[in-house]
């Protein structure tokens, strides 16, 4: 196995491998996967660092914590931490927050994922006046308590979000996305976490695909793709798919995103080495559907840090393409 190095996820005490290994497309919502295929992939990523997956149990229906669960029973010289999510099983109301629904969902993931305790426990950006309930954290400090999970945390949509979040002394973490065609998390939740100890997980690094330039305004996605029935909110939120950016807007900032690549990396690996050695990041978790997609995402991990003329011009790239359209949604 390749070392990779490893940063400290927070109030959970845990180290875990700075790319990690998002796991939605593994669920099937990216297109079908069989099982043989998504065990090459977790393969690929634990042989090349990963020692971080992320999931939740709608992905798939739980196929995706099911397919982890199985995959490590196989593997037991991976020593891998598993971040689950919690929420989405339900309507949106923040009524169904509460202790006897988390016991439930903690049942069917523990049933899933194979283990008697889970590593941390993530609610599924929830209705905002959840993350202000102090009933929600009693409720979650008491999972703690009956040892069905070790630590909470939470993946939020929005910056508010995830600063309400950040200022409950047991969450662990926040997930939310950052990537360089989404960069407001930089201006108040990064330093906000820092200073309270809570780890960064940033999700959707490459927008959904778009950063990794390989799609132009003629790619057709498939027709159980999210990035073909999800691109105005139709079924969840719209940030999740191509983080919210209109298409065309985004296939043409991310032609010029790539020209920033510097020699020998891809601009998928590009976006997430910037996404990296932003201070206050854990771990980031692209996901990937091949083999080589997992092993390039790792050898992100090894790339030099970017100079700051290419920080500056991915900032202006944003400024000038990206801000108007995202940063007062978001």
């Amino acid at each position: 196995m390749i070392l990779m190095e490893q940063r400290t996820l927070g109030r959970t005490g845990r180290d875990v491998s700075v790319v990690g290994q998002g796991t939605w497309q593994l669920g099937g919502d990216w297109g079908e996967v069989e099982e043989s295929d998504a065990f090459d992939v977790l393969d690929a990523a634990v042989d090349s660092g990963v020692t971080f997956f992320d999931t939740a149990d709608v992905y798939g229906d739980g196929r995706s914590e099911q397919l982890i669960g199985r995959y490590l029973k196989n593997r037991p010289d991976a020593d891998i931490f598993v971040a689950t999510k919690m929420g989405r099983r339900a309507d949106q109301l923040p009524e169904n927050y509460v202790l006897d629904n988390f016991r439930t969902w903690n049942d069917r993931s523990r049933a899933n994922l194979g283990v008697d305790t889970l590593d941390l426990v993530q609610l599924h950006c929830p209705p905002t006046a959840v993350y202000s309930s102090d009933a929600v954290y009693d409720a979650l400090d008491t999972l703690v308590e009956e040892q069905r999970i070790a630590a909470y945390a939470v993946s939020v949509e929005t910056c508010a979000e995830a600063l309400t979040a950040i200022a409950r002394p047991g969450v662990a973490s926040v997930q939310i996305i950052l990537n360089p065609f989404r960069l407001k998390p930089l201006d108040e939740v990064l330093p906000a976490a820092v200073a309270a100890g809570v780890g960064i997980i940033a999700r959707v690094p490459l927008a959904s695909g778009l950063l990794s330039g390989k799609y132009t305004k003629d790619t057709v996605f498939g027709p159980d793709d999210h990035r073909n029935y999800n691109r105005h909110g139709e079924a969840f939120d719209q940030g999740e798919t191509f983080s919210g950016i209109d298409y065309t807007t985004g296939i043409e900032a991310a032609a010029e995103f790539a020209e920033l690549a510097p020699e020998g990396a891809t601009p998928a690996q590009t976006a997430l080495r910037w996404i990296i050695q932003q201070p206050g990041v854990t771990s980031v978790i692209p996901g990937a559907r091949s083999v080589e997609q997992a092993r390039a995402n790792a050898a992100a991990a090894a790339l030099p840090p970017l100079p700051q003329s290419t920080l500056d011009a991915v900032r202006e790239l944003y400024d000038r393409s990206i801000r108007a359209e995202v940063h007062g949604r978001w």
